[in-house]
């Protein structure tokens, strides 16, 4: 077959060995590359936080209506952040999230005060959650609670 008046043209490029010179160079250079990935890595992984991977609950079984005698408060967890739930001297069961709104201390339960208190900083909130003594700039996140059969549930209010 004829190339009909078209030219191709060969490049050559001349191979030249590898000096020990170059060598190293090669090596220091991957070395050093491998040194600032594995020190930069785990400060991205520091600086960028990661996805979060468990559902956020919206409803939680918090125990049996007898499991909280009249005048006591417990705490457990509900998500990433702690919760309250307390049964009044009068037998009301009313929930709230267990995170001070001065600085995320754990409050609890007095039952001689007959309120909450943060331990942190002497924080008080009465028994709907509102601010009523000490540092707290704002009141307590309220929960809903349901109770179904002798079941209790708490779950967050729309």
């Amino acid at each position: 077959m004829r190339n009909h008046g078209q030219d191709t043209a060969v490049i050559s490029v001349p191979s030249t060995p590898m000096t020990r010179r170059s060598l190293l160079d090669v090596v220091l250079f991957g070395s050093m590359a491998g040194f600032l990935v594995s020190a930069l890595y785990p400060v991205l992984r520091y600086l960028v936080p990661p996805a979060k991977s468990e559902p956020v609950q919206t409803s939680i079984k918090v125990g049996k209506v007898g499991d909280l005698p009249r005048n006591t408060g417990k705490v457990f967890p509900f998500n990433d952040k702690p919760a309250i739930i307390i049964n009044t001297e009068k037998g009301e069961l009313k929930a709230f999230t267990a995170v001070c709104t001065h600085l995320d201390c754990t409050v609890q339960y007095r039952g001689d005060l007959g309120h909450i208190w943060c331990a942190c900083h002497n924080g008080h909130y009465d028994l709907n959650g509102r601010n009523v003594a000490g540092p707290p700039p704002r009141p307590l996140d309220q929960f809903k609670v349901n109770i179904t059969g002798d079941e209790v549930f708490i779950s967050k209010q729309t």
